[in-house]
């Protein structure tokens, strides 16, 4: 029995495991994307953003929907699942 309770704990807590694990593509982000809001900064600020509204953000930078210098390029390199991924990092850094 207490082997059974062990393996729902580790199951349980993998989803936050795997949160920390910085996913490939993501720690290109923070080279223009800055860790808080500096006055009079260009580029939006990334963390504790919902990622739900990051993905929504790449898929239309994607398509060509929100206007972009660069990010239109740089979210066409990124699969669905990469950029749910990077989003879901994203959200969770402080």
């Amino acid at each position: 029995m207490r082997s059974v309770v062990v393996a729902i704990m580790l199951l349980a807590a993998m989803p936050a495991a795997a949160q920390s694990v910085t996913p490939t593509g993501a720690a290109a982000c923070s080279g223009c994307h800055p860790r808080s809001a500096a006055a009079g900064a260009p580029i939006t600020p990334l963390a504790s953003r919902p990622a739900q509204e990051i993905v929504e953000a790449m898929q239309a930078f994607r398509i060509g929907a929100r206007p972009a210098t660069v990010m239109d390029r740089i979210a066409k390199g990124f699969t669905d699942e990469e950029t749910r991924a990077i989003a879901a990092w994203v959200s969770q850094q402080r």
